[in-house]
């Protein structure tokens, strides 16, 4: 880890985990029992089943959610129904319609009936007894949205980035290429700070192209090798990102939060990240998050923000959404810990820079920035985006925190499905592999490759391609490569290294 020297912060290590597609009311929202503070929910919250009928029923939130096996709509049209209560169209949203929370159960019975009672429950606190524990103890955050009303991809890349560059949804092109913008990153490495990547399956953040550079592969850790003992020996760099098993299995069931997949396995996931992390030599040095990428199309009673939000860079969606990235997605669950947190914190919305500043996925980046007192921010987003270090408002490291989480109990009772069909996500991550091990350039990428594939076939032919990428940069380290290739193997031998340099 690099020295710091004008840092004031005690903190010299963040660690972030993003999980999967939930709302802040359907993850956390009951909490409000535990603590009045909280902003969410009473059960008096309610949508209709059509906002066009007066008449219409209305399905009001409950606490009845525990295994969740349907995915409610995430696309960036379902997110615009969900927020205003109308289907999208481009006659309406050039009207900038303010956003009622209204659609959220109409946009569930147009995908599948009945899904609307999936969208309107949440978990009470005594179904995510990890979560119980972390908000009773440390921070949670009443106003973090999404960075954009749309799915899994952009926002995750909104986090280390501050910007999709342009994407609404999954883009073949830049998916190839890599996304191009500058991250976090870079950012920590020029200023002589280290990162590191711990990953169970090939790391998305590999979506980037700056970081499937020769130069940053000594940075990607696998996870079960590697993580628990740079923790125990006091090891883990000043910015860590944990990534989760995005597939499902029945011998090793994904842990991504994404439904179906059974939560319980998510929670036991946080319980292993933070144990390990309480039991490091650089505890009194951390501060762990755990947000959630986008909302997943389950119901939230905050309206989104659409006032003052900045385009990142300028870029404007592909057609016909044309979205000029100028409000923000869903809130979505926020939990900071760190000894340096006062028990039962509750952070509400931020006190600038701006005054429409958010909480959102770019207050990531630009929270490193401050605390590591970096050069200069990502994209005009980071710099509009609130900044949590307040959160650390102790005098000295808490003496108190639990050592260990409470033990857990399975939500689902059926195994699961290794021969299921994969999500978009998924689908994405396939294809960046693809890329990885130089199959993008074969006549069935990308839609070909995926169309038929399942879990179990996704799983083998994403490690065998990241395996195959890994040795690729073997070889062109031996071989001298200058640090800014990017190894692809070759189609006609699968053993030479692509000279796609910076």
């Amino acid at each position: 880890m690099a020295s710091q020297t004008s840092n004031p912060s005690p903190i010299k290590t963040i660690v972030v985990l993003v999980q999967e597609n939930r709302s802040f009311d359907h993850m956390l929202g009951w909490m409000k029992n535990l603590n009045p503070e909280i902003n969410g929910v009473t059960g008096a919250e309610s949508n209709p089943l059509s906002t066009s009928d007066p008449t219409a029923n209305r399905v009001f939130f409950d606490d009845r959610s525990l295994y969740v096996d349907l995915d409610p709509g995430h696309s960036i049209q379902a997110i615009y129904e969900q927020i205003f209560g109308v289907p999208w169209s481009q006659d309406l949203a050039s009207k900038k319609l303010q956003p009622t929370m209204e659609g959220f159960a109409q946009n569930a019975e147009g995908i599948q009936e009945g899904m609307s009672d999936t969208v309107m429950n949440g978990f009470k606190p005594e179904a995510v007894p990890v979560y119980k524990e972390l908000v009773s103890e440390f921070a949670v955050c009443n106003r973090w949205f999404a960075a954009m009303p749309a799915s899994t991809q952009p926002n995750r890349l909104f986090v280390h980035s501050a910007t999709s560059h342009g994407a609404t949804s999954n883009d073949t092109k830049h998916l190839i290429a890599g996304y191009p913008q500058k991250t976090i990153f870079e950012s920590l490495d020029e200023a002589g700070f280290d990162f590191g990547i711990y990953y169970q399956y090939p790391p998305a953040t590999l979506f980037y192209r700056n970081l499937r550079k020769l130069k940053y592969i000594k940075n990607f850790h696998q996870f079960d090798l590697s993580f628990k003992r740079h923790c125990k020996e006091g090891k883990l760099p000043n910015y860590v990102v944990i990534e989760q098993r995005y597939f499902d299995l029945k011998i090793l069931p994904g842990n991504d939060d994404h439904p179906s997949h059974d939560v319980f396995e998510g929670q036991k996931f946080a319980k292993e990240v933070y144990e390990a992390l309480r039991s490091s030599p650089q505890w009194n040095e951390m501060l762990f998050i755990i947000i959630y990428d986008e909302h997943g199309g389950f119901f939230d009673h905050v309206p989104t923000p659409m006032n003052g939000v900045p385009s990142p860079d300028g870029i404007v969606g592909p057609e016909p959404y044309n979205f000029q990235f100028d409000r923000l997605g869903v809130r979505v669950p926020t939990i900071m810990i760190s000894p340096w947190i006062e028990k039962g914190t509750v952070l509400h919305g931020p006190s600038g820079p701006y005054p429409t500043s958010e909480f959102e996925h770019s207050s990531i980046p630009a929270t490193v920035k401050k605390i590591f007192n970096l050069n200069e921010f990502l994209t005009k987003r980071d710099a509009w985006a609130g900044t949590f270090e307040g959160v650390i408002s102790r005098e000295s490291p808490r003496t108190d925190c639990p050592e260990t989480l409470p033990q857990l109990v399975k939500l689902r009772e059926a195994e699961a499905e290794d021969e299921s069909k994969l999500s978009e996500f998924q689908e994405e991550l396939v294809q960046m592999a693809a890329v990885l091990c130089g199959d993008y350039r074969k006549e069935i990428f990308p839609h070909k490759l995926v169309e038929n594939m399942t879990v179990a076939g996704a799983v083998d032919y994403v490690n065998n391609s990241f395996k195959k990428f890994l040795e690729e940069c073997e070889k062109a380290k031996e071989n001298g490569a200058d640090e800014s290739t990017i190894c692809i193997p070759n189609e006609s031998t699968d053993h030479s290294t692509s000279n796609e340099s910076k």
